[in-house]
């Protein structure tokens, strides 16, 4: 393989945000070719044994197996941390591998956790059922409340973990406080920054430590296949997560990987594309439902605090409706255009109720600690055009009686 000037870091970190994402981490093969080679293979063959023994010692660059190392996953980690202005990433089979290889890696019997309580359902998983599994312990708190934070810190406090903005209830993370106070008592901040990705909020510009990322969501954009990433500095990547990902396997494929590759080209495109139908359809279902919660908006709390640390707000919002579940479903199940599913990032406009999805392992007690009730509903809004989006809304909203 030949690397190309997409892999020379003193060229790609003055490169903008955009040319990045396309050409960042390529390398190219004695053919030449234009767009990223596809290497569908679990081993590598070597001239000699002196050779494979090298490069199994760490003494010799070069593959040695697919799941430490292959050629199209390797482009992939190096545009993702171009991308996110981090030393290195190593991407993952799913978003829920990456965020549980982000916590585990790290954290041992007897350590602790301060994690935001909205996340989404999985994520609470792991702090509230598998990491007292292994005798460590957590802090769930209001992670928008800067004083919880200072107050859930222990002598044994080693990650906070939070999201910005949180699945399903939109709860913005002051990166700025959060992650500077993880960084002045020795804790590693861990963001999950899916919602937004680089293209519009980059939590190490703030002082983040590690930011995971589900890449099935933005970064595919187009809800075809799975694939996580977790980026961080060099040190910490190698030394933390590698020992824990090399033993444990939570590999992301590389035809994963090469979609996700093909994804990334048009990502600022997107997400700006649908930030900005998200806001003009945002305001329309603001006029007709009780709750509303989009952080572009000014009516959301936080709103001057999402303008401040991203770029765009991103596609995704939440609402709540007085009429519980049952008004809820009759919203999607009036919908003739927008599609009712539980993934979020998609072209393609999506709307789903997360007490029944996404969150529904959790209980009640847990939702409504979280603030999902009955009557959510969260929308990515996709990129069709926004007037096609606002009437299939309006003729469901009125059907289900708003």
């Amino acid at each position: 393989m030949k690397k190309t000037t997409g892999t020379d870091r003193s060229i790609t970190s003055q490169w903008r945000p955009a040319t990045r994402a396309v050409r960042a981490g390529t390398w190219r093969s004695e053919q030449g070719e234009t767009s990223e080679a596809l290497f569908l293979t679990s081993g590598y063959t070597y001239d000699d044994a002196a050779t494979v023994a090298a490069r199994f010692a760490g003494e010799a660059e070069g593959m040695t197996y697919s799941r430490l190392q292959n050629p199209t996953v390797a482009m992939l980690e190096e545009r993702i941390a171009a991308m996110e202005g981090s030393e290195a990433c190593r991407v993952q089979a799913t978003g829920m591998a990456a965020m549980t290889t982000a916590l585990l890696c790290q954290l041992k019997t007897g350590d602790h956790v301060v994690a935001g309580r909205a996340a989404f359902g999985s994520c609470r998983w792991l702090v509230d059922t598998l990491l007292p599994k292994f005798g460590i312990e957590a802090t769930v708190i209001d992670a928008r409340d800067n004083a919880a934070w200072e107050a859930a810190i222990r002598p044994n406090t080693k990650v906070f973990f939070f999201e910005t903005p949180a699945n399903p209830t939109m709860d913005v993370v002051d990166l700025e406080f959060v992650c500077g106070l993880a960084k002045s008592r020795g804790i590693t901040s861990v963001v999950d920054n899916a919602f937004a990705t680089a293209a519009l909020q980059r939590p190490l510009e703030f002082g983040a430590d590690v930011v995971a990322y589900s890449a099935t969501k933005l970064m595919d954009g187009q809800g075809r296949v799975l694939a996580g990433a977790v980026c961080g500095t060099r040190q910490w990547i190698d030394e933390v997560l590698l020992p824990f990902q090399r033993n444990t396997g939570p590999n992301c494929s590389p035809f994963n990987a090469w979609v996700v590759l093909k994804g990334l080209e048009t990502l600022s495109l997107r997400a700006h594309a649908q930030s900005r139908n998200a806001l003009e359809v945002g305001r329309f279902v603001e006029s007709r439902v009780p709750q509303m919660l989009h952080p572009g908006l000014p009516s959301h709390p936080q709103h001057n605090l999402a303008m401040k640390q991203m770029d765009a707000v991103g596609p995704i919002f939440s609402f709540v409706l007085d009429g519980g579940r049952a008004q809820a479903h009759a919203v999607l199940d009036a919908l003739q255009l927008i599609d009712i599913s539980n993934n979020i990032g998609d072209s393609k406009s999506l709307l789903c109720h997360p007490a029944s999805t996404t969150h529904a392992n959790m209980g009640e007690e847990a939702r409504l600690e979280m603030g999902i009730e009955q009557g959510m509903l969260r929308i990515n809004v996709g990129l069709e055009d926004p007037a096609d989006l606002i009437e299939d809304l309006d003729q469901a909203f009125t059907k289900a009686g708003l």
